[in-house]
């Protein structure tokens, strides 16, 4: 498939949390990473790279990068640490988490990650049979998309839905409440060539993102109103006679139901609640009904309200009423990663987890750490990796208070002495991507994903699981997982007998760097054609009896136990934001505007925003404010203002922008709280959504006002 690169050419693969998980070449000299580049051959990166990652080698090298372990010498936060050996480091880990087991029981220990790497091995589940072992508390991990995997799941099934790669044959395609230019580039480098083809590319969004700004029309709900949107739409489907009862008849359950149910969402019930006219609804309808081949890509922030997830319910049964679907390019796509042969079970071992575990949300870290959330035993220590939520979680001002406890053994396993970091106890240096083996856990295409281990670590840095190795080895694990190489854990990793992998293996992705699935082409598949949906029913689940809440296995450590289990909705329907002028006018008389918190261009959730070269092209951290909203506060642009809320506060630059609609501000997320006055999370709610415990990111409401 593609040429043998020259010895010094090695196969990676992007480890960052982005759907495009880009095929990269590493150029290497005498075990020195010297340039990364985009790999040509591979259909979806096609040799490009985005801003974040173009000069990867910078982050391996940069001067700040931890390359040895520490211990802290001052007081938390301070980032006083002196160098200790590797033995000193593991003994004190052991010493102190057999004190706390001893004193607390396991449970007392809980550890931390997100998708700060997304390999198999050194990723997001890469510690879990460890801690499953040691018998820690169970960390669900709900950051972005577990609320949307809640939806898809009940509504589909575990379906890749439509390819990102069919998208050049749709002829009205749908971004909804994605940034594809800033967070899925090469997806939107599809749907650019597409439009060229002449498919209408229309972008529903709450501000005029880059994306918005290159589409051919830019649907601009109120922040949280998208699930009225969506519900408007079905009832202007059914309406306007656009239904293909064909397909609803013989591959979808409950269309009698909802049909009910949105008959009296109508286009103008939506208007009031929205802001979107009821003609431009209509529209939307007649036009996804009639321009087959019908995409719609949804984002993660679809869900990051309260009603998110019964947002993304009603959007996945758009296609099945049109009987999208029957075509290659139709559909809706969440998640490909459904049909990802990997071994999650394996990876995780829950069958070491003792009976009657506890769980902990990583939203909630907050209020588990200062006491609010009551907890028996407390947290008495916590492991990080791959994750950094003093930036990235909500309630932040809440962290840093759990961080700062005394009595609290911390742990990071990292590259940078990150927000997070800064009030760790021990702190380990992790590799980075080109000098560890691994593959990178795709969740936006339809490839495997090789990672070669090409370069030295500098210093005296490990990979994460090398350290969860040495943990295990110390404390008497026998399990032959603990023992298995970085390779060995790929061959086990990774259902290498599915159909989807038929002539694929390992030594063919060291050969080729990438490979794809066998789950038909970008030119013919159309999986639900004729249903066949990964469903109890094996129909589109328009109606679900007897479901309740859940968080998808991977995010919860595979772990059964304690899900949430309240009992949800049958149908789909609009549910309000907690925080808005309209369903809470009492706390908008304080706090009247509106935020969205999208990813930044610039950085990787917190990637990046500690490097100058990275922060200079991002700017500085601000906020977007209509004039109309400014005026009134005195606000000119480059201002200094604070955004506040009950929870916390940041400041940020004004900048005055016809992007944002009177009533809404925008602040991007990643910013180092070290590196600023607050970060926008100081004001995030950790109050779950409606279902898959998912955050609510942009259901909250600020007031922005000048500030010295």
């Amino acid at each position: 498939m593609n040429e043998q690169p020259k010895q010094d050419v090695f196969f990676g693969g992007c480890p960052h949390d982005c759907p495009d998980t880009c095929s990269m070449l590493f150029e290497v000299k005498n075990g020195v990473l010297k340039s990364v580049r985009g790999n040509p051959d591979h259909p979806m990166t096609r040799g490009g790279l985005c801003v974040k990652v173009k000069d990867y080698e910078a982050r391996h090298y940069h001067p700040d990068r931890v390359l040895y372990p520490l211990r802290r010498t001052g007081p938390k936060g301070s980032k006083q640490f002196e160098r200790i050996t590797w033995d000193e480091a593991l003994d004190e880990i052991v010493s102190r988490w057999k004190s706390i087991i001893d004193e607390y029981g396991s449970q007392a220990i809980v550890p931390y990650s997100y998708l700060g790497h997304q390999g198999l091995v050194h990723g997001l589940n890469g510690g879990d049979a460890f801690f499953n072992r040691l018998g820690a508390t169970v960390c669900e991990r709900t950051f972005c998309g577990e609320g949307s995997c809640t939806a898809w799941l009940l509504t589909v099934g575990p379906t890749a839905g439509v390819d990102p790669e069919s998208y050049i044959h749709s002829k009205y395609i749908v971004i909804w409440a994605c940034n594809s230019v800033s967070t899925n580039l090469h997806h939107w480098a599809i749907v650019r060539d597409a439009q060229k083809a002449g498919a209408k590319v229309v972008v529903i969004d709450a501000y005029a993102s880059r994306t918005a700004k290159e589409a051919d029309w830019h649907i601009c709900p109120k922040p949280g109103t998208d699930g009225a949107l969506a519900m408007a739409v079905i009832n202007s489907i059914i309406e306007q006679g656009l239904v293909d009862q064909d397909y609803v008849d013989n591959y979808t359950l409950g269309f009698d139901e909802l049909k009910e149910r949105a008959s009296t969402r109508t286009p103008e019930w939506a208007a009031e609640i929205t802001g979107v006219p009821a003609d431009d609804i209509r529209t939307l309808a007649r036009e996804l009904a009639t321009s087959q081949p019908a995409a719609i890509r949804m984002g993660v922030a679809l869900e990051r309200h309260h009603g998110g997830v019964q947002t993304i319910r009603a959007v996945t049964c758009i296609p099945a009423l049109t009987g999208a679907w029957r075509h290659v390019g139709g559909g809706v796509t969440q998640f490909p990663v459904w049909e990802h042969p990997y071994k999650f079970d394996v990876i995780c071992r829950p069958d070491l987890i003792p009976e009657g575990t506890r769980v902990i949300n990583n939203l909630q870290i907050g209020r588990a750490l200062t006491g609010e959330m009551p907890l028996d035993p407390p947290i008495k220590s916590m492991m990080c990796w791959n994750s950094n939520p003093v930036t990235q979680a909500p309630e932040t001002d809440k962290i840093v208070e759990g961080l700062k406890r005394e009595d609290l053994f911390l742990v990071s396993a990292e590259h940078f002495i990150s927000d997070t970091a800064s009030y760790a106890d021990i702190v380990l240096p992790a590799s980075m991507g080109a000098e560890m083996e691994d593959m990178i856990l795709s969740w936006g295409h339809l490839y495997l994903t090789y990672n070669a281990k090409c370069a030295h670590s500098p210093g005296e840095a490990i990979p994460n699981n090398e350290i969860f190795r040495r943990l295990a080895q110390r404390l008497g694990f026998e399990e032959d997982n603990f023992k298995w190489s970085d390779s060995e854990c790929l061959e086990h990793y990774v259902d290498w007998d599915a159909p989807a992998c038929e002539g694929i293996d390992l030594d063919y992705l060291r050969e080729n760097g990438y490979a794809r699935l066998n789950v038909g082409t970008k030119d013919d598949r159309a999986p639900h054609k004729e249903g066949n949906f990964p469903t109890d029913s094996g129909k589109c689940q328009l109606k679900v009896e007897g479901a309740t809440n859940f968080v998808a296995g991977p995010f919860r450590q595979m772990y059964e136990g304690f899900q949430p289990g309240e009992p949800l909705d049958p149908l789909p329907d609009y549910t309000p934001p907690r925080e808005s002028p309209a369903s809470n006018p009492q706390l908008a008389a304080k706090f009247p505007l509106s935020i969205v918190s999208p990813k930044s261009h610039g950085f990787l959730n917190s990637c990046y925003a500690n490097m100058e070269h990275k922060i200079k092209g991002q700017g500085e951290q601000f906020v977007l404010i209509n004039a109309a909203d400014a005026e009134p506060r005195r606000i000119v642009e480059g201002d200094r203002v604070q955004v506040a809320n009950a929870r916390g506060a940041f400041k940020a630059v004004a900048r005055i922008s016809e992007d944002v609609n009177p009533g809404v501000v925008v602040a991007t997320l990643g910013y180092w709280r070290q590196l600023n006055v607050g970060t926008v999370n100081s004001i995030s709610s950790a109050e779950f959504t409606d279902m898959g415990h998912a955050p609510s990111f942009s259901d909250n409401l600020v007031e922005v006002t000048r500030s010295n």
